[in-house]
């Protein structure tokens, strides 16, 4: 329990990482102004807090207004399961956002590793399609040098890392809701 706090309190203290979490969301609130989609991927509980994030916007975080464009790309089992079999899983989300996406949109990847070797692929396809890219990362990883707008948690610590996502992912949610529907709370 110690950890996750002190690691909480690492990025409480860090005004460029701050800093940046702001640049995610005003890169969300953008996106979605301007009639875009926010993409979201990741592997195991990375998928699971891509879709938790997802879903925070789509349907409602802290008050009730509109639903936002946000889907995370791993929800469909058959396609899943079909691209994986056919081109390998590291194509699943490359080639679904090459399907879903279009220039303006905004890919949120998670990967505690900074290594997933389907979102690094989504990354590169996001790059080639001028979508905007924001990482979810641990202390390293290939992803570093991929994202327009890196949150990456200084640490290699799977568990931490992901209970700081889910806290990063609030805190843009919240931005975003604050930002777009001031004037409904």
């Amino acid at each position: 329990m110690k950890a996750s706090i002190m690691l909480k309190q690492q990025l409480l203290n860090d005004i460029s990482f701050l800093t940046r979490i702001e640049e995610a969301a005003a890169l969300v609130c953008c996106s979605l102004t301007s009639g875009g989609k926010i993409h979201f991927c990741g592997n195991g509980g990375s998928a699971a807090d891509a879709q938790h994030i997802a879903a925070e916007l789509s349907g409602r975080f802290s008050f009730d207004r509109p639903p936002l464009n946000a889907e995370a790309l791993h929800c469909n089992s058959s396609y899943l399961t079909a691209v994986a079999n056919d081109y390998g899983y590291d194509r699943i989300f490359a080639r679904l956002l090459q399907g879903t996406g279009k220039a303006g949109d905004v890919l949120v990847g998670f990967s505690t590793s900074g290594n997933s070797a389907n979102v690094v692929q989504a990354f590169e396809m996001a790059r080639q399609m001028n979508i905007a890219t924001v990482a979810l990362t641990g202390a390293q990883g290939n992803l570093l040098s991929l994202a327009n707008i890196l949150l990456n948690v200084p640490s290699t610590d799977t568990p931490r890392i992901q209970e700081a996502h889910g806290l990063i992912g609030h805190i843009i949610c919240e931005l975003v809701e604050n930002k777009l529907f001031m004037n409904e709370k």
